[in-house]
């Protein structure tokens, strides 16, 4: 199990620490419910920098990248991002991702990381035929997540760059507590705005004390992995292994939006086929009409207790004071308004498909 170049500091912290995607990361701290809180009303800080970071460059980065993801990488200026998936050759998901345009023939490809060496190796598989420069550079980078309503404000010491002026999807190379080249961007994955910060691993003790001295007139906080599933959760954000994953296509995963067909990439001829004759099944958002914690694996039943389908993600909504969550149900039963039941124990509690996000704001 690796460590993160701050580890040491979210022991002293008092995390509470715990294996995650191959790594030793804080789950919370001082609660889930209180940092779900305090991204949703003020500012705290994640360190995410288990995810995997890989550095596509030269005159066919492009030619690679458009052949590997879904999304139209072609639309991307310099300073933009986009969040797209790796299809696989049999209509699921090999990992989602986003993907970054640094320079003209550079590219930042973000990754999940229990997917490091699974996307690796699919994509070294499609570049033998391509000839992109790529690099793992995952384990020489950190990120940090620092979000919440009162994140530009809190940071804007630390940046000669006006923190406002980088949209949803946007990105700035510039300096951030005093280290130059880090990359800031507003890429977050809570619905609360504010900003991720990559810089090299020998660099991120630096920010993450820099972060908390500017940050402490707000009371910002660390926050766990835990409230991080749970504010995704509330934007209906799917996590790849609960609500997507090898087995499920971008169409079942309401993920259609980013899969483009003006080009050719993998297994984009049996996609267009799914998108012509429609799914089979939808994931499908749902609250609870009465009290209950609907869990990952819980069974979905119709109203005579068949089963109809798998609850992905759930959780006792902290913003809304609900069970909430996500799941895979037959296309014909996905309909806003339509009322389900979560089996819990020996109780199937009535819920109905909601559209999504939970959260609103």
């Amino acid at each position: 199990m690796k460590d993160t170049a701050l580890t040491k500091t979210h022991k002293a912290l008092g995390a509470k620490m715990a294996p995650f995607a191959g790594y030793n990361m804080p789950i919370s701290y001082a609660g889930v419910t209180i940092e779900h809180k305090t991204i949703r009303e003020g500012v705290g800080v994640f360190d995410v920098s288990h995810m995997g970071e890989f550095l596509i460059e030269g005159p066919k980065a492009l030619d690679l990248i458009q052949k590997v993801t879904s999304n139209d990488a072609s639309k991307l200026t310099i300073g933009k991002a986009q969040y797209s998936c790796l299809p696989n050759e049999t209509g699921g998901i090999v990992d989602d991702l986003i993907v970054y345009r640094i320079k003209e023939e550079q590219y930042l490809l973000v990754v999940n990381a229990s997917n490091i060496d699974k996307d690796w190796s699919h994509i070294s598989k499609y570049n033998e035929s391509i000839g992109a420069d790529i690099r793992n550079i995952s384990e020489n980078y950190s990120l940090l997540a620092i979000q919440g309503p009162k994140a530009i404000e809190a940071m804007q010491s630390l940046t000669s760059v006006d923190l406002s002026t980088i949209k949803f999807y946007t990105f700035e190379v510039s300096n951030f507590a005093g280290i130059e080249n880090v990359i800031i961007s507003a890429t977050g994955y809570t619905g609360s705005g504010g900003f991720e910060i990559y810089c090299k691993n020998e660099e991120v003790k630096q920010i993450w004390d820099k972060v908390f001295e500017a940050g402490s007139a707000y009371e910002i906080k660390p926050i766990g992995l835990a409230a991080r599933d749970t504010l995704r959760l509330e934007m209906g954000y799917c996590l790849y292994g609960n609500d997507i994953d090898d087995t499920t296509s971008p169409f079942e995963a309401g993920l259609g939006w980013i899969t483009k067909f003006t080009k050719d990439f993998v297994n984009s001829e049996a996609l267009a086929k799914e998108k012509a004759h429609g799914s089979e099944r939808k994931l499908i958002a749902f609250k609870l009409n009465e009290r209950g914690i609907p869990r990952q694996g819980y069974d979905i039943v119709d109203t005579n207790g068949n089963k109809v389908g798998v609850v992905t993600s759930g959780t006792m909504s902290p913003s809304l004071n609900k069970g909430i969550g996500m799941g895979y149900v037959p296309t014909i039963l996905s309909d806003i308004g339509n009322q389900i039941y979560i089996q819990i124990r020996k109780k199937a509690i009535p819920a109905t498909v909601v559209k999504l996000p939970f959260y609103k704001g």
